[in-house]
């Protein structure tokens, strides 16, 4: 299966993006909507994952699933915040998070940011840490799970 990473810039693509955030973060994870939904979306370039699938008769356009979704904001000083990195469950493993990440990571550089941070579930601290990020805390919870903080230099 082949993907493709857009930044969600139409309503279609944004509504998408969120779908998958509920599906990840408050039905599967158990996240208070309230949590999930911050406020910061508007100052925030949001991305989604979808697979693509087999192109229909007679048309041009591949039929695409929302499969995964980030978000990146700004938080001062040439510095980003990776936000909201989530996969569905039935598409883990498959280099999706990677996927999403790389896009985000491009846009931030071509934004000037230098550097990056997050606060990482820590069942998936060591994929981060494979894409070159590094902890930069001990373990704290948020919205009651296990997190650390990580960063990352783009220089």
């Amino acid at each position: 299966m082949s993907y493709e990473v857009r930044r969600a810039e139409t309503e279609a693509e944004r509504a998408d993006a969120l779908s998958v955030r509920f599906e990840v973060f408050v039905e599967e994870q158990g996240v208070p909507e309230d949590v999930e939904i911050d406020g910061k979306d508007d100052e925030s370039i949001h991305f989604v994952c979808y697979a693509e699938g087999q192109r229909g008769e007679g048309t041009d356009d591949a039929d695409r699933t929302p499969v995964g979704v980030g978000r990146l904001r700004e938080v001062g000083d040439r510095r980003g915040k990776v936000e909201r990195i989530g996969v569905l469950e039935a598409h883990r493993g498959e280099g999706v998070g990677r996927t999403i990440v790389d896009e985000l990571e491009a846009t931030a550089a071509e934004r000037g940011l230098s550097t990056l941070v997050m606060h990482a579930q820590t069942p998936v601290e060591q994929f981060y840490r494979n894409l070159g990020y590094e902890t930069t805390s001990d373990v704290f919870e948020e919205a009651g799970i296990p997190h650390v903080e990580m960063e990352k230099s783009l220089d």
